[in-house]
């Protein structure tokens, strides 16, 4: 009867890790559609013969931000914060593959990808190039970061690693083993030579303080600088007028040095 009961436990487990390894990318990505506002453009950029779209804000001039948001953003959503904050810069948001009308599936390696074919083309068209990522978009920002020559990088409530924070949730499980989009963004933070900044929300609900503060033992000394933007949650820290504030006080000729620190 024993042997009967640990058989069926066990099945019953491996049946669960297949499910988890199946399903794991619904767990990730939660594709959301696009809303575009009167001072908004849609763009079409294809990489691969996959047709992704862009919500953009034209600007003229050698400035620009490029945006990658969180798992269930609708990127353009952000624009008027980011307009605020870069009256003077262009502003490209990416959607992802599978959101916003993109083409494709989203994965860690496609989404790399793309962001650095959309580096490369805002690049040759503007020098100066502000990369932003939210949330999961942080390990996206981080990893091109390490790859490209971005002039400044912000990341909104990251993480150190995804595999760290879905290990967290799935206790049980051998998710090292089973995670294929892990989002490893230690693994690129000690390449990263660009003035770095870390927005933390005082009460995120998702991201750990502890992860957040991880990631930013990762950077060279003097590369990254922490800011708690205080009473924020994980989704509600861009609706705070500091959030607008430390966004604007990246924009500047020389790295950011905010006096809110962690």
């Amino acid at each position: 009867m024993l042997a009967t009961v640990v058989a069926v436990a066990v099945l019953a487990y491996a049946v669960l890790c297949v499910a988890l390894f199946a399903w794991q990318r619904s767990l990730i990505y939660y594709p959301q559609p696009r809303s575009l506002g009167a001072h908004e453009s849609a763009e079409i950029f294809e990489v691969d013969g996959v047709a992704l779209q862009l919500t953009v804000r034209p600007h003229a001039g050698p400035g620009a931000v490029l945006y990658f948001g969180g798992n269930g953003e609708d990127v353009s959503a952000s624009l008027p914060g980011l307009a605020a904050a870069y009256p003077s810069r262009e502003l490209v948001l990416l959607h992802y593959r599978g959101y916003g009308g993109s083409g494709g599936r989203p994965s860690e390696a496609a989404l790399a990808g793309d962001a650095r074919a959309l580096f490369d083309r805002v690049h040759a068209r503007h020098p100066d190039v502000v990369v932003i990522g939210r949330s999961l978009g942080s390990g996206i920002a981080v990893r091109l970061a390490s790859e490209r020559p971005v002039a400044r990088l912000v990341l909104v409530t990251p993480y150190d690693s995804l595999q760290e924070l879905a290990q967290a949730q799935f206790r049980l499980f051998p998710v090292r083993w089973l995670l294929l989009d892990k989002f490893e963004s230690w693994r690129y933070a000690p390449k990263v030579s660009a003035p770095t900044l870390i927005l933390a929300a005082e009460h995120d609900e998702v991201i750990p303080r502890a992860s957040t503060d991880r990631l930013a033992t990762r950077f060279a000394p003097g590369v990254a600088t922490a800011v708690v933007v205080g009473g924020a949650t994980h989704n509600t820290i861009s609706d705070d007028p500091a959030y607008v504030r430390a966004l604007a006080g990246v924009a500047g000729p020389t790295p950011p040095n905010p006096t809110s620190h962690r």
